[in-house]
């Protein structure tokens, strides 16, 4: 038998391994108080979860940026799977009335939470998030100095060509929002070898009379795979937004490569186009 409800006035937290009553999530009494699920009705649990769910978000019950419980804690609350949980948030994140923020669990979307950067001038992820109000943030997961002979034919260098190689996550408001692999020519800016990776690179090139002048940008829908759908804290695939870019310091010099998987629950590009 499903659980129908917990009662209005229960303030029950959850006391699971792993999990203090301190960090549950604030919404979990709310949440519990008010759903109602039937064993009896045609509607799949996950679908009757869902729309109560949906339409609590649409009306304010849940404000955004509201953290949702966590799978495990409200399949135990309701007496149902964890899959269904698994299901009926999934459901919402396609909707895109929720995100998964990674170690941050599960949130409603704020008004205007899709990201929406215009793609009519050349800017970087860190001054991209400052001109949204986000704080930008970032997790290098490798940084090497490289030679690769795919790559190098990509710039139109030598197969014995040096490259700053990095590969990172990018974060606004610490939610994971980009996961990237990047090169960078040495023979067109060597002081690169010795960069703050953890700073903006395009600042740097500015800052040295080496300001990125265009580039060639590539956006295409993907899958994202098993390791980077949990990078982005999906609990299955959910369509993503890779962009390819090369850039350039001056029309014939080449500087980066860059291939950056970006969510799709949370990016829209918005393009202008004059007559």
């Amino acid at each position: 038998m499903v659980k129908k409800s917990a009662a209005s006035g229960d303030q029950t937290r959850f006391d699971a391994p792993g999990q203090s009553p301190a960090d549950a999530s604030e919404a979990t009494p709310h949440i519990l108080s008010w759903l109602r699920l039937r064993d009896d009705s045609a509607m799949p649990i996950y679908q009757q979860l869902e729309t109560q769910l949906a339409l609590s978000i649409q009306e304010g019950r849940l404000q955004p940026g509201v953290t949702l419980p966590a799978e495990r804690y409200l399949a135990e609350m309701l007496g149902i799977s964890r899959t269904t949980v698994q299901r009926c948030y999934n459901a919402l994140r396609q909707r895109r009335l929720v995100a998964g923020a990674g170690r941050l669990g599960t949130i409603v979307q704020p008004d205007g939470a899709k990201l929406s950067p215009g793609m009519d001038r050349l800017r970087g992820f860190t001054q991209e998030m400052a001109e949204m109000g986000r704080q930008p943030s970032a997790r290098i997961l490798e940084h090497a100095i490289v030679c690769d002979r795919l790559i190098a034919s990509i710039f139109s260098l030598p197969s014995t060509s040096r490259f700053l190689k990095l590969v990172r996550i990018r974060y606004g408001d610490e939610i994971p929002l980009s996961y990237e692999t990047a090169w960078y020519s040495l023979e067109a800016a060597p002081f690169l070898e010795q960069a703050d990776v953890s700073s903006s690179i395009y600042a740097q090139l500015a800052e040295r009379r080496m300001a990125l002048v265009f580039c060639d940008q590539t956006v295409e829908a993907t899958t994202p795979s098993t390791f980077e759908a949990g990078l982005f804290g999906f609990t299955e695939p959910v369509p993503c937004l890779l962009i390819k870019r090369r850039s350039y310091v001056r029309r014939d010099l080449m500087v980066e490569y860059v291939e950056g998987l970006f969510r799709g629950d949370s990016y829209t590009y918005r393009i202008r186009l004059d007559a």
